[in-house]
């Protein structure tokens, strides 16, 4: 399917790895211009490379810029100043006991989570206002919805981006302008393996039967029983990025599994 993205301008921020890498290398291959960021130019190389060999990728650009900080956004403002899509990837997830989430714990995931987005959001909002065409879309979770007991602090904020997203998609009313949230629930990234060791009753279990405790004992309600893929992610996030999608706005679309169980 053509999703009539060439020559589109995309920033997709936490895009070295894991969904973010997988959205940048989705849109470019619907030939769209891809903005990758990151903190380490070394992991933004590897990133670009592997975003550049997609076949029929539009130009590939890598800024080193931390999007979570004040500094790294106004480098993204100076150094990308027109997006025609924004995708707010750049996220941090733990699992820790509520009574031993400290202050610092909250306003680090606050920081990453929320602020980074909102932030972003108030560059490239207004102008995709003005131009009456432009896509912004916030990587949330289904904990937003569905809150695990262990990772309250990181629920909350996924809950906030949901607010957010929804906030702005009522403000571009009448527009070209379209704002949505995408909720994948547990997806496979370079450190996932890492997190299921950290609530495991067997820590030095094999991954696979790490991922199966994990769906039995702390995921039971998903329906695929598996960790999603983060290509299945970047295929609804490409959507929602395209022209195509024009009458979804102010949704949050679930990629989550069936973890959620409602059907609304």
């Amino acid at each position: 399917m053509d999703l009539k993205l060439k020559d589109r301008i995309a920033l997709v921020t936490g895009s070295t790895a894991g969904i973010g890498l997988a959205i940048a290398r989705t849109l470019a291959g619907e030939g769209a211009h891809v903005v990758i960021t990151g903190r380490s130019q070394a992991k933004l190389d590897e990133a670009a490379a592997l975003v550049r060999a997609v076949p029929g990728a539009g130009a590939v650009r890598a800024v080193l810029a931390d999007a979570a900080s004040e500094e790294g956004a106004a480098i993204l403002a100076r150094e990308v100043p027109h997006v025609d899509m924004l995708v707010n990837n750049l996220g941090i997830y733990e699992s820790k006991a509520f009574a031993d989430i400290t202050d610092e714990d909250w306003r680090r995931m606050f920081d990453v989570n929320v602020v980074s987005g909102a932030r972003l959001a108030r560059t490239y909002f207004q102008p995709m206002i003005e131009r009456n065409w432009g896509r912004i879309i916030f990587i949330s979770s289904e904990s937003g919805l569905l809150p695990p007991p262990d990772m309250l602090h990181y629920a909350v904020t996924k809950s906030a981006q949901l607010t957010i997203a929804r906030g702005l998609a009522q403000l571009a009313k009448g527009t070209g302008v379209t704002v949505n949230s995408v909720l994948p629930g547990p997806t496979r990234s370079e450190g996932i393996v890492d997190f299921l060791r950290s609530i495991a009753s067997d820590p030095t279990a094999s991954p696979e039967v790490l991922e199966a405790e994990f769906f039995r004992m702390h995921r039971p309600l998903s329906l695929i029983q598996r960790m999603i893929e983060p290509d299945e992610i970047a295929a609804m996030v490409a959507y929602l990025a395209s022209p195509l999608s024009a009458a979804t706005n102010g949704a949050a679309l679930r990629a989550e599994g069936g973890i959620v169980p409602t059907i609304a």
